[in-house]
Formats: C-alpha cells, sequence, structure tokens
C-alpha cells in the first residue's frame, strides 16, 4: 500500500474552527448572508481532502504529523485512507450545507452567531476523530464531540427540556468517553502502539491477547453510547430539542456515527472474533427492531426520523459484525446512504416546520403546491431511504439482503431482523417525504410557501448526489465505496453493485420488504395505535430508567458527602488517618514485602539507650497526663530527644530544626489550646479512645515498616559523591550541608523561611489576642416598678 505525506491537512483541519471564531463577527456584521461566507471555511476543507480521491482510489494512503512526546510515542498525526476519507467528505462536504442552511433557518435569531459557531466547533473535533491517526488525538477529539454537542442540543438553555436533553446526552456519551479511554491504554498496552497506523499492522496480537476481551468490551462501550445502541439509544430522540440543523447534521450524519466508525476502523485487528460476531450482530439487532418500531408511534417529524436514526446505526453496527463475504460491503453502501438521505430529510422536516409552523404530520398535507422544491427533495430522498430504484438507498438494500441472506439459523434470524426493520423505514420514508406533500392543505398554525435558497439548496444538493451515486454507481464504487470497505476489511474489496437487480434471494427479500412496507404504510394511523398500546402496556422506558438513576446517584452522593463531610474535624482527621494506614499496611501485606525485623544492636551507646528511654518515657507521659496542657508539653519530649540523636550523629543543622519544629508545636499547640473553649481533661468514651489508639498505632506501625524498608535496601550514594565533588567547585562552600540548604535547595529554603515566619506571625497574632470582658448586665425595671423620669436637657449656652 503505498504511503503518501501531507503537510497541508493540518490546516485543513483547523479551518472548521477558524470559522467558528470568526462566526459571530461576520453573522453580526452580515447577517443571515454570513452563512456564505462561513460555508466556505468547511467548503475549502472539502476540496483538500477531494483530492486526495485518485491516490486513495488506487490503493494509497495518507499520513503525516508532528511528534508531540516522542520518548512517550504521542504526536499530533493523521491516516487517511478510504474509510477516512469518506468519512471526512460526508463532515465537511455536509457540514457546509447545513451552515447555510442554519443561515436560513435562524434568520433573525439573536444568537445566530453563536449557534454557527457551534456548528464550526463540532465540526472540527467530529473531522479530528476520523482523521486522527495518533490513539490519543482520537481521545481527545471525541470528548470534544460530545462537549459540542452539550453545547448545541442545550442552544435553547431557556427551556427546560433543551437542558435536560444537552445534560442526559454528555451523560451518556460522556461517560462512554471514560470508557473508551481505559480500551485505549487496554490497545496501547496489549501492543504497544499508540498510533491507528501502527496498530492495523499489528496482525492477530490483539486478538490473541488474554485481554482481548476487556479490550473489546470497552471499546463497545465507547462506541455504543456514541451511536446510540441499545440500551443507550434513549439519548438521541431526546437530542432532537436542538434545532433542526442540529439534528441533520450532528445525529445524522456525523457524530452518532462516530461510535460506527469506531468499529469499522478496529474491524481488521479486533473483528473475526467469536465475541465481536456475537455481540455485535445481537445489540445492532436488537437497536435495529426498537428504533424501528418507536419510529412508527411518533407523529412529530423529527421524531420519526431521530427513531429511525437509532435503527439504521443498529443496522450498520449488525452488518460490521456480521461474518459473510458481503456484510463490510453492505455496511459502507449503507452508511453513505443514510448521511444523503437522513440529512436532506432533516432538513425538509425543519424547512416543513419554519415555513408551516409545525411538525406534528397529523396536523400537515397539501405541501405538493405550496413547497415544491422542498417537496422534489423530500420525494427523492424517501425513495432512497426506502430502498427504491433509482437512489443510492437501492445498491444498499440490496447488498444488505445479498450479506444477511442464507439457510442458517442465524441468517434467518438476522435477514428476518433486517426484513422488519426496513419494511417499517420504508413507512417512516414515505411517512415524512410524500404524507405531508399530499391530498388537501390543512389548517397548519402558519400559511406555509416555499422557503429561501438556504433553506432548500442543503435537501435538494443532497437528494440529487444520492440520484448521481445510483446512476454513476462505478464512478462512486472507485473513488468512494471500494476504498472504503477494503479499509474496513482490511484487504483490497471491488463494488459492483449497479441499479441492474441480480435475480435472486436479496432481489425477492427486496420486493418483500417493499410489499411489506406499503401495506403497513396504508395501515399508518391503526399500526401507531398499536404500537403505542403496546409500548404503553410493556412499561419500559430506558429513558425513565437513566432519571431514576440519575436521581439515585445524587441521592447516593448525598448520603456519602453527609457522612465523609460531616463538618466534625474529628471525622475527617480519623478518616485521614485511616487511608494512610490502609496505603501504608494493606500493600506489603498482600504482596508479601514487608521488611526483615532489624536486630537489636550489641554496640548500642549509654547515651543512644538514653535518649531511646526519654523518648519512651515521654509517650507514656502523654498517654498518662490528667489534662491537656500537660500531654501536649510531654509531646515534645520524644522530639527533644529525637533531636539529640540526630546530634550526637553529626547532624547539628538537623538537629537545630528538629528543636524548631518541636518548641514551635508545643508553643502554637499550648496557645490554641488556652483559646479555646475546652474541657480540662478528655472526657471521651473507651470505645473512641480504643478506636483512635488502634489508628494512632496502626499508623505509627506503618511508617515504622516504611522506615525500615527503605533503610534495609543499599545506600545510593551518587548525590552524596555530587554534592562532594560540585559543592565547592560550583557554590565555592566547604561545608556541604550548607551548601546544599543555602545553594543546591535555595528555593527549597527560602520556603521554609516563609514557613517560619508565617508560623511566628501566627504565634504573634495568638499571644496579642485579648479576650474581651463580657458586657456588664444592668439590671431590667421590674415591669411593675415606674419607670424613671427622663432627664432634663441641658440648655445650651447663651439660650
Amino acid at each position: 500500500m503505498p504511503e503518501l505525506s501531507s503537510d497541508l491537512t493540518w490546516i485543513a483541519m483547523l479551518l472548521p474552527f477558524v470559522a467558528a471564531l470568526a462566526a459571530p463577527a461576520v453573522v453580526g456584521r452580515m447577517g443571515a448572508n454570513g452563512a456564505w461566507f462561513l460555508a466556505l471555511f468547511p467548503a475549502l476543507a472539502f476540496a483538500h481532502f477531494a483530492g486526495f480521491l485518485p491516490e486513495i482510489a488506487d490503493g494509497g494512503r495518507v499520513t503525516g504529523g508532528y511528534a508531540w512526546v516522542p520518548s512517550l510515542n504521542l504526536s499530533f498525526s493523521w491516516l487517511i485512507d478510504g474509510l477516512s476519507l469518506t468519512f471526512a467528505l460526508l463532515i465537511t462536504g455536509i457540514g457546509a450545507l447545513i451552515v447555510l442552511y442554519a443561515g436560513g433557518y435562524m434568520k433573525g435569531h439573536p444568537q445566530q452567531g453563536r449557534f454557527i459557531a457551534y456548528i464550526l466547533l463540532f465540526m472540527g473535533a467530529m473531522l479530528g476523530v476520523v482523521v486522527s491517526d495518533s490513539l490519543l488525538m482520537l481521545f481527545v477529539f471525541w470528548e470534544l464531540t460530545s462537549i459540542t454537542s452539550f453545547l448545541l442540543i442545550g442552544f435553547d438553555h431557556a427551556r427546560e427540556a433543551s437542558r435536560r436533553a444537552a445534560l442526559q446526552a454528555l451523560v451518556v456519551t460522556g461517560g462512554g468517553g471514560l470508557i473508551l479511554l481505559a480500551g485505549i491504554f487496554f490497545l496501547w498496552n496489549i501492543t504497544g502502539v499508540s498510533q491507528l497506523s501502527l496498530l492495523l499492522a499489528t496482525g492477530d496480537t490483539l486478538r490473541q491477547s488474554p485481554f482481548y476481551l476487556a479490550a473489546l468490551l470497552l471499546v463497545l462501550g465507547g462506541a455504543f453510547t456514541k451511536s446510540a445502541q441499545f440500551p443507550f439509544h434513549f439519548w438521541l430522540p431526546n437530542a432532537m430539542e436542538a434545532p433542526t440543523p442540529v439534528s441533520a447534521y450532528l445525529h445524522s450524519a456525523t457524530m452518532v456515527k462516530a461510535g460506527v466508525y469506531l468499529l469499522m476502523r478496529l474491524n481488521p485487528v479486533m473483528g473475526e472474533t467469536p465475541a465481536w460476531e456475537i455481540l455485535l450482530p445481537f445489540f445492532g439487532g436488537i437497536t435495529l427492531l426498537v428504533g424501528a418500531v418507536l419510529a412508527v408511534r411518533q407523529t412529530d417529524l423529527k421524531l420519526m426520523l431521530a427513531y429511525t436514526t437509532v435503527a439504521s446505526l443498529g443496522l450498520l453496527v449488525m452488518l460490521t459484525g456480521f461474518d459473510t463475504p458481503y456484510a463490510v460491503e453492505a455496511a459502507v453502501l449503507y452508511l453513505v446512504a443514510h448521511s444523503l438521505f437522513k440529512g436532506a430529510l432533516f432538513m425538509v422536516a425543519g424547512a416543513i416546520d419554519h415555513e408551516a409552523g409545525t411538525r406534528d404530520i397529523t396536523r400537515l398535507g397539501g405541501l405538493r403546491k405550496l413547497m415544491p422544491i422542498t417537496f422534489a427533495a423530500a420525494l427523492l430522498a424517501g425513495i432512497s431511504m426506502a430502498g427504491l430504484p433509482p437512489l443510492f438507498g437501492f445498491l444498499a438494500k440490496e447488498e444488505i439482503y445479498a450479506a444477511l441472506a442464507g439457510t442458517s439459523p442465524r441468517a434467518i434470524l438476522f435477514t428476518s431482523v433486517a426484513v422488519i426493520g426496513n419494511a417499517l423505514m420504508f413507512v417512516i420514508a414515505f411517512a415524512v417525504g410524500l404524507k405531508p406533500f399530499l391530498g388537501e392543505e390543512k389548517a397548519a398554525p402558519k400559511h406555509a410557501h416555499e422557503g429561501p435558497i438556504l433553506l432548500w439548496l442543503g435537501p435538494l444538493t443532497l437528494a440529487v448526489l444520492s440520484l448521481a451515486g445510483a446512476l454513476l454507481s462505478s464512478v462512486a464504487h472507485r473513488y468512494i465505496s471500494s476504498p472504503m470497505a477494503s479499509a474496513v476489511d482490511g484487504e483490497a474489496q471491488t463494488i459492483t453493485i449497479s441499479l441492474i437487480p441480480h435475480i435472486g434471494a436479496a432481489l425477492a427479500l427486496s420486493v418483500l420488504t417493499v410489499v411489506l412496507g406499503i401495506v403497513l404504510y396504508l395501515g399508518l394511523d391503526r399500526l401507531r395505535a398499536a404500537v403505542d398500546h403496546f409500548v404503553t402496556a410493556l412499561g419500559l422506558s430506558p429513558d425513565r430508567g437513566f432519571d431514576h438513576a440519575i436521581s439515585g446517584l445524587v441521592r447516593f452522593a448525598t448520603k456519602v458527602t453527609r457522612f465523609v463531610q460531616n463538618g466534625r474535624l474529628e471525622t475527617y482527621i480519623a478518616m485521614s488517618f485511616i487511608f494512610v494506614a490502609i496505603v501504608l499496611l494493606v500493600t506489603p501485606v498482600v504482596y508479601g514485602e514487608l521488611p526483615p525485623v532489624p536486630a537489636w544492636p550489641n554496640d548500642a551507646s549509654l547515651h543512644e539507650l538514653a535518649m531511646l528511654a526519654i523518648a519512651v518515657v515521654g509517650v507514656v507521659a502523654v498517654l498518662t497526663a490528667k489534662d491537656r496542657l500537660t500531654a501536649i508539653v510531654c509531646l515534645g519530649i520524644q522530639g527533644f530527644a529525637i533531636a539529640v540523636l540526630f546530634l550526637i550523629y553529626g547532624a547539628p543543622d538537623l538537629s537545630f530544626t528538629q528543636f524548631m519544629v518541636e518548641t514551635l508545636s508545643v508553643v502554637i499547640l499550648a496557645l490554641v489550646m488556652t483559646r479555646l473553649r475546652l474541657s480540662l481533661s478528655d472526657h471521651r468514651p473507651a470505645g473512641a479512645v480504643l478506636m483512635d489508639g488502634a489508628l494512632a498505632i496502626a499508623c505509627g506501625i506503618g511508617f515504622m515498616l516504611l522506615l525500615i524498608g527503605t533503610t534495609a535496601g543499599s545506600f545510593d550514594t551518587s548525590l552524596t559523591q555530587f554534592f562532594s565533588e560540585y559543592s565547592k567547585i560550583i557554590a565555592h562552600g566547604a561545608n556541604v550541608v550548607n551548601v546544599i540548604i543555602v545553594d543546591f535547595r535555595g528555593v527549597d529554603t527560602m520556603g521554609e523561611i516563609a514557613v517560619v515566619m508565617v508560623t511566628g506571625l501566627s504565634i504573634l497574632a495568638l499571644i496579642r489576642i485579648r479576650v474581651a470582658p463580657p458586657p456588664i448586665q444592668t439590671p431590667q425595671p421590674s415591669a411593675i416598678a415606674p419607670s424613671p423620669a427622663p432627664a432634663k436637657k441641658k440648655k445650651a449656652a447663651g439660650k
């Protein structure tokens, strides 16, 4: 596979971000017409990526980037092959049309500039996801898509429904992103590479690893939450609270396909295993049925399309995990077809809402003559979604049935799921693309008319592209479908399907789907009522489950917070020492790393033993003291004994520091105790005393073991040699300790001096505190005693 290098791709990746920075000012100055200028930025990025089509079609791929942290093999790099190029073209091409559409749809909105800026920010983030070669870079952009989608879904933040939908999407996709991060670390540790281009060359390393299943489940967690797979599908329909340009872009053509992109990208190294071929078709099939059934229940155009998007994503995941020769080709064709027809239909729904004032299908009709261009776009997109010729959706549907059809029970099961799902999506395709335009005009809130060019240019362009892709299928396959399928499969693939049907099982299943779809469409109202009754009787709602989960999490967090943050200082201190004891004791005990008990020194001198005895006496004095002040004074005995030992062993500097610390500690504690209203003695119950004593002993033993283990090891003399060799040469000082304190650790010494100064100032403040005497209580006059006569005012002089 020939490798090509590109040094300009980073500019194309930055173009959406640059446009986002300029959007508020451009729209503020030019109004809705500013959308034409802003759309040039993604259009230029589209032109840049389109320039790679010939090279990618010939089997090449484009790489480039810059080293970020070479020692950790981290880079800002990109990989462009058939898969990432197709996504990049969809993101920038549809993105440019969405910017234009937003200019017309949000015309006159006071925050239109901010809205388009968010759209462009999301575009840049999604573009980064699909072209990233670095796994870390992919994750950063992955999370950025969650953040920007949160801003877009919650754009109308004055509405509670928008805020809830935005928060829900952020929690689900953001949580999935953290799961994906763990999966990325697994991939990194298993293969030792941090770039996708290198990961794809590792062969069976991942599949043969004992940690493969753990890595797969983590990757699926990230992909399923982002691509709204069951049971995480509920956030996507709720995201329809966002303005229609958001729905048309984020939740049909781009963001929700990020998870599908990740699965397709990792298929060459994680696919073809029993776990992959069981989990993906199973969850994908359930998602297909759930989404298609719930779509029939809706009457809102956007919600109908949203649930069919859930169904389509399930179909893509199911195909990606299927183990038949045409499954990858079918997934590739359907992904492209879906992006074209779903983006167009969402924009049609928005145009109808903008011009007629409602998206309720029961209140719409007769728009064919009033909105002829929008009707043409809707009809073409609906035909493609229904899988009828001569649109690109027909090619995808034929390839789907060619991939699934078989005689095994597994093939029959998933083929039946696909037929039912496609038939229901056939119903929604014409319910959205045909029903509002036929019949007599109904009394909508507004008298509809054809919208401005900014509203119909996008859907008409996408619908025409779907028609052109089918009519010129050989060209589309050469430059788009075949290179993409090759990247997903890991081997060269050539797609040849065209509008000329092949007699066989695939065509028979296609005809069955159409017949079933027509029957269901004719009885749509009865079907909707039946599905609504069934879902209501079932009583299951992942959406309500999410609310209960969040509510339970908040209650649990409140209880935990009230337990560990109860406002009592002794609780905080106890918790701190409990964790210190756990860290110091559990690890050496569990892993068998307890240090050997040191032998008693035979050559201990009398003065050393005397200092040890004094320290022991100090501990006993603290424990037996009758009042707090005595215990505080006795507390300094151990520190003074240790300071004398430092002095005996030739460390006067350290000894002096120890004397200062102990003296200051005793003085400060004594002053604090005199200012607090405490009882003179300790009145804790016996249980609390035992608990605190056990905790103190545990921490003491832990630090003792740590010190013994540290000193038992071999002494590293490299620092000693360094200071001995360079103290006089560099710092011109013969006293090594002084040189370390003043020169090599000068900043640290300055900090210690600052601590001592602050401590001295605190002591001074405590000494100078004067307790105000209690106010003199004057006796209050009795209720029956006569009140004193008011004093007469003295006359002013001269009066």
